[in-house]
């Protein structure tokens, strides 16, 4: 891309307001731990189904949301079809200190990756950042 990237997320971000569309972020990846923990598995195909459903369908948007306390944004609490440990990725963990450890140590390189973009884009979108507890 021959922009920085900052270009693109600000133009990603006037486009969303300018249509007044909703996003949604699924995790169609790894959960209750590291991937390289033994016995680990990826997210259920029937959750991820049963999420984007729910988004598209609309009901997501009357679903009952807590906020993520290492990035701030708005998790589900239930939505049907998706186990509830799913939708609390500490509660899936068999350790719950391991992932307090392991989102820290995330939400520090999230951080530390975000100030090379910091200076690009509005204070929105600073504020919305991961901060460091």
């Amino acid at each position: 891309m021959p922009r920085h990237p900052s270009v693109y997320g600000n133009l990603l971000k006037e486009r969303i307001a300018k249509g007044q569309v909703k996003c949604w972020l699924v995790n169609t990846g790894w959960s209750g731990g590291k991937a390289t923990m033994p016995g680990i598995k990826r997210m259920p195909i029937k959750a991820t189904r049963a999420l984007l459903n729910a988004a598209l369908d609309g009901s997501l948007n009357n679903a009952e949301f807590r906020k993520d306390p290492n990035f701030g944004f708005e998790v589900p609490v239930a939505v049907d079809g998706v186990d509830a440990n799913l939708l609390d990725p500490r509660a899936a963990w068999a350790d719950p200190a391991a992932y307090d450890a392991t989102a820290r140590e995330l939400v520090g390189k999230f951080i530390a990756n975000f100030a090379q973009f910091a200076e690009h884009v509005d204070e929105g979108v600073r504020q919305a950042a991961p901060k460091a507890a």
